[in-house]
């Protein structure tokens, strides 16, 4: 006996019916990544939470911690290797810098810039965080066997590279 169809697919019919002379077979795809996505940020972040961070605060000391060697960037780099936009690394930092996790100091390259550095309290707490953050979504995708994960990931780099322009 086939499942019952989820919410997206109860929609699907639903505009099928309405609209027969349209292919809302793209809704099974884009509406459940969306669902997905929304489902899967209240998650990651209520793991953040624990460590007292926010999504921001987590991608930049992550950010900061996988740059390797002293663990410092200048802001832009910052932004460009983080997975927040860059109108968001200032106030994000600045919140980094009040919790004591990041310094920002005059570049030693160029007196005009500015370099933003893990200091060890930050490395510590990103550590702890990082760790359960892997936890939490190996948990997420258990789900799915290693074929499946493997595949999955390969497709959405496939589709993502076809969107980069």
């Amino acid at each position: 006996m086939a499942s019952p169809p989820d919410h997206v697919g109860r929609i699907m019919a639903q505009w099928h019916a309405e609209r027969p002379d349209l292919d809302v077979s793209p809704q099974g795809i884009i509406g459940r990544l969306h669902r997905l996505a929304a489902r899967l940020t209240e998650e990651l972040v209520a793991v953040y939470a624990e460590f007292g961070l926010g999504e921001g605060e987590f991608d930049i000391l992550a950010t900061l911690r996988r740059s390797g060697g002293t663990f410092e960037l200048a802001p832009g780099d910052l932004a460009a290797q983080s997975m927040v936009s860059s109108g968001a690394i200032t106030k994000r930092v600045d919140r980094c810098v009040e919790s004591g996790w990041v310094s920002r100091r005059v570049s030693e390259n160029d007196a005009r810039g500015r370099v933003v550095a893990l200091t060890p309290a930050g490395r510590a707490l990103i550590d702890r965080a990082f760790e359960a953050h892997m936890a939490n979504e190996a948990r997420l995708v258990a789900g799915l066997n290693e074929l499946e994960r493997a595949r999955l990931a390969h497709l959405l780099e496939v589709w993502g590279r076809a969107l980069d322009v």
